[in-house]
């Protein structure tokens, strides 16, 4: 189901155990190959296709989230934590005003995991019982297999993830620029004994990407898209099968 379309009268019949999934991501570079609104589109992805296997509610996405670490690449638009915490919040009060009491925060985009975290916790406080879904952190050891290089933006992952999503929107001619590119090869981050002291992606990176986007492949895409659709949907199952005495947090 689908929020924007429907009428106020077909909300109002949801069932009580209804969750709502909340897509959120971020419009920033995602180097010479992939797309800004790359973290949207994949949390949206996730969010369209679980939303359509069950009473569960699709919320329109929240496209633009915390980007500060992209902000020297034009394009890049970005909020506060504190915003994006706040639009999140509000979001989750206005579907607990009308009985809605359960959702889930489908995130794609790392640096919106922290201020969602906090928005969640404040919401389960006013018994909106929310959560968050990092795709990439429910299907470590499947990505850790498949792409065992370093990864963290804009590289192989994300591409698989898109050549699956919107294959039109990779820049294939750009493969290779972005596969020289010294951030092909970079962690996240430059770190002086133990001490991260380099935070945003043009420090280590001429192009954008951090990981090379070259070894993407569609299948791999496939895989790692299939399998965090299965984990939010059984964390669906899960929410929704719980009580709100369970999911109350302890006075």
């Amino acid at each position: 189901m689908e929020l924007v379309r429907m009428t106020w009268e077909e909300v109002a019949r949801l069932p009580v155990d209804c969750v709502a999934l909340l897509p959120v991501g971020a419009v920033e570079q995602h180097g010479p190959v992939l797309p800004l609104g790359t973290d949207a589109a994949i949390a949206s992805h996730l969010g369209r296709v679980v939303a359509g296997r069950g009473d569960r509610l699709l919320l329109p996405a929240l496209t633009v989230g915390v980007s500060r670490e992209h902000r020297q690449f034009p394009g890049t638009l970005s909020v506060s934590p504190d915003q994006l915490r706040d639009l999140a919040i509000s979001c989750g009060r206005s579907l607990g005003a009308h009985g809605i009491l359960r959702l889930v925060f489908v995130n794609g985009h790392g640096s919106n995991a922290a201020p969602l975290a906090e928005a969640a916790l404040r919401l389960r406080g006013e018994s909106v019982y929310a959560f968050t879904f990092n795709w990439w952190l429910a299907v470590p050891e499947t990505l850790a297999a498949l792409f065992p290089q370093a990864d963290a933006h804009g590289g192989a992952v994300e591409t698989s993830a898109m050549l699956v999503i919107d294959p039109e929107s990779v820049r294939i001619d750009r493969m290779a620029d972005a596969s020289a590119d010294r951030g092909a090869y970079a962690p996240w981050g430059r770190f002086v004994e133990g001490v991260q002291v380099a935070f945003d992606a043009v420090e280590f990176s001429d192009l954008g990407n951090v990981g090379d986007p070259s070894l993407a492949d569609e299948e791999k895409g496939r895989t790692i898209l299939s399998e965090a659709a299965e984990r939010l949907d059984r964390f669906c199952d899960w929410l929704a099968a719980q009580s709100e005495d369970a999911l109350r947090p302890p006075a």
